[in-house]
């Protein structure tokens, strides 16, 4: 049995890392292909490694269009989105499990039929809200018609229902609000969903293309998915320049591979401290 043991788990461990090396194979490729010619791009058989690496492309690629400023402005416009979510949606869940008060069922089957409709259904209303408001073309049209996820409501609702009520009853007892009832005790115990809300809705936003190209006509307030488009068409000759695409779709993912780092970090403290106090 324990030969058996040994033997299934080293199968295992051989099958996971070749299911991890295969998904991380095409950003090893994107990488090395900013790093070869065009023709070396195209070359049967491929090379994987470039003969003479050009770590110059991606030089040439930040020179050619203003990616500073598309991957600055897809920052704001995803952090800004992110802790918005955040606290509607500790605010709704928190209403949605540990208070009470008429039509509380009604109002979550509406929050959960909300969550069955498409979100390509509701873009033209929301452009025509937006127009009413005078919002399109603005940052701050983009950014407060994303501000509410259902997603990240059900998200955050899950882990509040894992929490006793008796920890929210007992912050009654000592008189606390509900505001400080949530921000002291449901929120610390299930900041492990918090980070991986905030992880989710980054890679998102960061990566939202049709909606920010229908309410946004300024170049100035261009995101990083319109930028790449724009230099692909521009910079890269409409796909004649794959080495300085491939370098460019290289950096702008850099800030989505430093968000998941750390939100992994903080993922792994939580379960740790959730499996503590669990044994304790």
């Amino acid at each position: 049995m324990p030969i058996f043991s040994r033997i299934s788990g080293l199968v295992h461990q051989i099958f996971f890392a070749a299911l991890a090396l295969l998904m991380a194979f095409p950003f090893y490729w994107m990488v090395t292909s900013a790093l070869k010619t065009n023709d070396e791009i195209w070359r049967s058989p491929p090379t994987l490694w470039p003969e003479v690496p050009l770590w110059g492309n991606f030089a040439a690629a930040w020179n050619e269009a203003p990616f500073a400023r598309y991957m600055g402005n897809s920052i704001f416009v995803a952090v800004s989105i992110v802790l918005l979510q955040s606290i509607n949606s500790g605010m709704m869940a928190y209403a949605l499990t540990h208070m009470k008060f008429r039509l509380k069922g009604v109002f979550a089957g509406v929050i959960l039929f909300g969550y069955m409709v498409p979100a390509t259904a509701v873009y033209l209303p929301g452009y025509l809200v937006l127009s009413e408001l005078h919002l399109l073309n603005s940052y701050a049209g983009l950014i407060l018609s994303n501000c509410v996820s259902i997603f990240s409501i059900f998200l955050i609702r899950q882990a509040f229902l894992q929490v006793s009520h008796e920890l929210v009853e007992a912050g009654e007892v000592d008189g606390a609000s509900h505001m400080r009832i949530l921000w002291t005790i449901l929120v610390p115990v299930t900041r492990s969903s918090f980070a991986v809300l905030a992880l989710i809705t980054f890679i998102d936003q960061y990566n939202n293309y049709f909606w920010p190209m229908l309410i946004t006509k300024d170049p100035s307030l261009q995101l990083v998915s319109a930028g790449l488009r724009s230099f692909f068409v521009e910079g890269g000759a409409y796909g004649l320049k794959w080495p300085l695409i491939m370098a460019a779709s290289a950096f702008t993912i850099a800030p989505l591979l430093l968000v998941f780092l750390l939100a992994q970090k903080t993922i792994m403290q939580s379960v740790n401290m959730t499996a503590g106090s669990s044994k304790g």
